[in-house]
């Protein structure tokens, strides 16, 4: 990327006429809005769980809906949401926890709220999955053949990358390990490969290890990425639309921002999958596929910012500042 901007940079010097003239490079949001419609994939309404929370105190709306994941990711954390969904668990429940800069939390506030039956125990071994090994480069995993714009630079991993529109990290530095490395963990040559707690992601609260939660106590990611919780809980999805319904409510002011009085959390008047709605009532969305050419560059264009507001590219950019594209779709 460097490079390439060392060269453009050379061309506007050699003609300066030309480098006047020319229209300023489209932002990333300019870039995903021109992508053309075969780049954007059609999110199946089986995926999308839709939570509608009371009215604020306007009398408005208030819905949140939520992607979840594909598999091989947190299928039996997932299971369980499918379930505890189809049997509206979550109605009458609440948002409950509120904590600055970190997440909203919902579930049953009372915790004596009877689960259904068959809810799958997932073990910890379930909060990142195997690959068998990653190409060098900015090839794919080879698990993972669709796994695209791998990135080195990440505190929290060995790598990054983006597999199936999921932002994705890496255990494994591209295959190379040292004997130190192989004499400290024998295992540290298995890559694993998981999805990071970016802003907006949904994951799944649990007691401490070796508990691993249910699913019927969910958060919502609405500060700053909390990248130290990977592998540490399972992720299960992210918001695609309404995240302002969390993000802008009152934080808890009792321990890790739960509330302190029942009258302060905020009911939820159901949960569903969109597939168990009328066919007139299911939120239809789409995602920018990350194997695109457009999003190549969308996702050049946000670690290299050259819109006219920007003065120096950074030249990088943290996985998690990298969202994937998501839109709605209108009815025609």
């Amino acid at each position: 990327m460097k490079h390439m901007l060392l060269a453009a940079a050379a061309v506007s010097f050699a003609v300066p006429a030309l480098a006047e003239d020319a229209a300023p490079p489209p932002s990333p949001g300019e870039i995903a809005a021109a992508a053309p419609a075969s780049d954007w994939v059609a999110i199946a309404a089986s995926d999308l769980l839709v939570m509608d929370l009371a009215p604020d105190a306007a009398g408005k709306a208030r819905r949140v809906v939520i992607q979840l994941m594909p598999a091989p990711f947190s299928q039996g954390w997932i299971g369980n949401i499918r379930k505890l969904a189809t049997a509206h668990w979550w109605d009458g429940t609440s948002v409950n926890r509120v904590q600055d800069n970190y997440v909203a939390q919902w579930g049953d506030a009372t915790e004596k709220k009877p689960l259904p039956e068959g809810l799958a125990v997932v073990p910890e071994s379930e909060y990142d999955v195997q690959a068998e090994h990653i190409l060098v480069g900015r090839g794919p995993v080879a698990h993972m053949p669709d796994v695209k714009h791998i990135r080195r630079t990440d505190p929290y991993a060995k790598g990054t990358g983006f597999s199936g529109g999921w932002p994705v990290a890496f255990t494994d530095d591209f295959g190379r390990f040292s004997a130190r490395d192989l004499k400290a963990d024998p295992q540290a040559s298995v890559n694993r490969v998981w999805s990071p707690h970016c802003y907006g992601a949904v994951g799944v609260g649990r007691n401490m290890s070796p508990d691993t939660g249910s699913g019927a106590e969910l958060y919502a990611v609405i500060g700053h990425a909390p990248r130290h919780l990977d592998r540490n809980i399972a992720l299960v999805g992210r918001v695609t639309s309404g995240i302002e319904h969390l993000s802008s409510l009152p934080r808890g002011t009792e321990a890790l921002g739960f509330y302190a009085e029942e009258k302060e959390r905020v009911p939820i008047v159901s949960i569903r999958l969109a597939s168990d709605l009328p066919a007139a009532e299911q939120p239809k969305f789409e995602y920018l596929s990350t194997e695109s050419e457009s999003f190549a560059r969308y996702a050049d264009a946000r670690a290299n910012r050259r819109d006219p507001f920007f003065i120096k590219p950074a030249g990088g950019a943290d996985i998690c500042n990298i969202p994937v594209p998501v839109r709605a779709v209108t009815a025609k």
